[in-house]
């Protein structure tokens, strides 16, 4: 069965899913997304953008996560 791609609109809890290793990958950028309510309600891009990632930063971000 093919891994399921992470894209800039998948929520946050589902990206922890899709990785396991989202949630180290993500506290190496900045983010403690598993500590925030807001985890369960926004998507990666909304949650990148709003601790002031940029548009290609956020990209790279993603790319990281499905390698």
């Amino acid at each position: 069965m093919k891994k399921q791609k992470i894209t800039e609109k998948t929520g946050i809890m589902d990206a922890l899913e899709i990785n396991p290793d989202a949630a180290n990958l993500l506290a190496e950028a900045g983010l403690g997304c598993l500590g925030c309510a807001m985890a369960h309600f926004e998507t990666l891009e909304q949650g990148l953008a709003a601790h002031g990632f940029n548009k290609k930063e956020i990209k790279e971000i993603i790319e990281g996560l499905n390698k």
